[in-house]
């Protein structure tokens, strides 16, 4: 199980990373136009330069739901390997069996 600090810590950052995509958005939009001035591009850089780092969502962490787990990770499923495993053996994953032959 993961530490209770570590799941708060990805809270957090999710928290930030919803609360900043918009500003974040539209800056990224600024910089990347060829009809922005240059002036504008190292404005809206600068700006995106000072936001908290946390709001960047390359930050976060892909996690098992149930365990927290940071490696390991399915994306299709939201499971660590482990967790993985166990539901499919339990047939608690529907279309998911485990291979044999």
């Amino acid at each position: 199980m993961t530490k209770k600090c570590m799941l708060a810590r990805e809270n957090v950052r999710e928290k930030a990373v919803l609360k900043g995509a918009d500003k974040r958005r539209k800056l990224k939009e600024l910089i990347k136009s060829p009809k922005t001035p240059q002036a504008e591009k190292m404005a809206a850089l600068l700006a995106l330069q000072k936001m908290p780092r946390d709001s960047s969502p390359i930050r976060r962490r892909n996690r098992c739901f149930l365990t927290g787990r940071p490696r390991g990770y399915y994306r299709r499923f939201g499971l660590g390997r482990n967790k993985l495993r166990e539901h499919a053996m339990m047939g608690d994953i529907p279309g998911l069996k485990k291979a044999s032959w």
